[in-house]
């Protein structure tokens, strides 16, 4: 099954606090990925920043917002434990907790209207629930981060395809110079595409020493590169005695042309148009910063007293 929502995770977590089953967040974790009946996979599924799991995260925002509403309380850092009013909660439990439940007690309701003034700007307002209501803020943030960064790749992409071919070999040697290969982009890369090239639009150097180089095939497509292709490439690379290549290309190479490189001698890297957008994206090539929002959380090591 899915992996539940927070607002779906409130009132299994109550009953565990209840029972005294759980009372800290990887045990509750565990518990809850049991009563679930969830996979390995998908316990262990990230948050798109890759730093805490989706399970995880959304137990901690499950009873966040119960202890908000003075149905679970705080005794110690790290660590929950249920008051009266949840056990008084659990005697005739609702069919499932949600804001729209915990919004029925005085401290959730003033939460919420604290909340939603400050996201105003100062102006009182109910906060309403919508579809939004069933992910967590940090998932809410970096689900809307993917979706802009996504948005700006296909922009990227459709960009790419508009340009010559040679100003498209010039790109794609100035993002590896970029991406820290060979120091500086007079001396660390050239174009070298021309009529007779042997199928090589560039050349790089692997470091700043220039002890090995890498050769580049750049083109600049809609349709798939098939393994033929990727064939030429390696026979050019052979004419060089290279070892290293990489083929660059603004549409996709085909599953025959990836499981034909992973079988050669000779290391290419292929790397295809939704690849080059993200690394042009990551390293600030053809793009430039709009905003700079800065997430911060409680340094609880500040507020200890030694």
């Amino acid at each position: 099954m899915a992996i539940p929502t927070y607002d779906q995770l409130m009132l299994p977590l109550l009953r565990l606090a209840g029972t005294r089953r759980a009372s800290d967040l990887p045990t509750a974790e565990k518990l809850l990925g049991d009563e679930f009946g969830l996979t390995h996979e998908e316990r262990a599924t990230m948050l798109p920043s890759g730093q805490q799991t989706a399970l995880r995260n959304r137990t901690g925002w499950a009873s966040f917002y119960l202890m908000k509403a003075g149905l679970l309380v705080k005794p110690k850092r790290g660590y929950f434990e249920i008051t009266d009013r949840g056990r008084d909660v659990l005697k005739s439990p609702p069919p499932n907790i949600d804001k729209a439940f915990l919004a029925g007690f005085p401290e959730f309701r003033e939460f919420l209207t604290g909340a939603s003034a400050e996201s105003a700007g100062g102006t009182m307002q109910t906060l309403v629930p919508s579809t939004a209501e069933h992910t967590t803020p940090d998932e809410a943030l970096q689900g809307a981060y993917q979706q802009l960064r996504s948005e700006l790749a296909s922009q990227v992409l459709e960009r790419l395809l508009q340009v010559s071919p040679e100003f498209f070999e010039q790109l794609v040697v100035e993002l590896l110079v970029v991406m820290g290969y060979g120091g500086s982009r007079r001396d660390a890369g050239e174009r070298i595409g021309r009529s007779g090239d042997g199928g090589i639009d560039g050349i790089i150097k692997e470091d700043r020493l220039g002890l090995d180089v890498i050769y580049i095939q750049a083109k600049r497509w809609q349709g798939t590169v098939g393994r033929p292709e990727i064939q030429k490439f390696v026979g050019a690379l052979h004419g060089q005695r290279a070892r290293k290549g990489v083929f660059m290309t603004t549409s996709g190479f085909s599953a025959d042309a990836r499981d034909y490189v992973s079988h050669i001698d000779v290391k290419v890297f292929l790397l295809d148009g939704i690849q080059i957008a993200n690394l042009m994206i990551d390293h600030g090539v053809g793009v430039t910063p709009v905003a700079t929002y800065v997430v911060k959380r409680l340094d609880s090591d500040y507020f200890d007293e030694a």
